[in-house]
């Protein structure tokens, strides 16, 4: 099986294969067609925007492809920076953290509740499947850790009592946005790769 994964972002290309791995599947990206060009996400929604980019990769492809679109949801913020996550403010992570802490701190909302999601929709001509994660957590009193990538310095997770980017590869995996959504994704493919391509 060939599977187009529609994202530029290395970081998370690196956590798809690693929860997909196993599976017969010959993984292509994006760089595999530079002629392509990029889609505008112009969704309301995770799912939508998710649905953009498979249906226009995979038009262009005829490739089997998956697309999320993924970012983090601020409550004392009204959701924000949610489906611009990628596009918030500033052309660095640190520059988005900065605006982000001054508007909690203009709005009292220092410490908010906060979640990451993470909408997929795999696209087969049609689209065949769909799925979401979500994980919850609190803004961090400040940025902590290395690891990871985005929003993960910022997102405090109560359980492991450290923010995303203090975790490791796998234990992060475990628990967020994305690792629930691909491993939704990667039981389909095990029983769709089974039905429509029997050995």
């Amino acid at each position: 099986m060939q599977l187009l994964i529609a994202t530029t972002n290395q970081g998370k290309l690196d956590e798809i294969k690693i929860i997909l791995d196993g599976l017969p599947i010959e993984f292509f990206t994006l760089r595999s067609f530079p002629a392509v060009g990029e889609i505008e996400e112009t969704g309301q929604t995770f799912t939508e925007n998710s649905r953009i980019k498979a249906e226009y990769y995979a038009a262009k492809t005829g490739m089997l492809t998956v697309a999320e679109d993924s970012g983090l949801a601020i409550d004392a913020l009204d959701g924000r920076p949610g489906v611009r996550s990628s596009r918030f403010n500033g052309e660095t992570y640190e520059e988005k953290f900065s605006e982000i802490y001054k508007q909690l701190s203009k709005c009292g909302g220092n410490g908010s509740p906060a979640k990451f999601i993470c909408a997929l929709t795999l696209i087969d001509k049609e689209i065949i499947f769909e799925a979401k994660g979500t994980v919850e957590g609190f803004i961090a009193a400040e940025p902590c850790g290395k690891a990871g990538f985005g929003y993960d310095p910022i997102f405090y997770y109560p359980p492991h009592a450290c923010t995303l980017a203090e975790l490791s590869r796998e234990q992060k995996i475990a628990i967020s946005h994305r690792g629930q959504a691909f491993r939704q994704l990667r039981a389909f493919l095990a029983t769709w790769q089974n039905e429509t391509h029997p050995r």
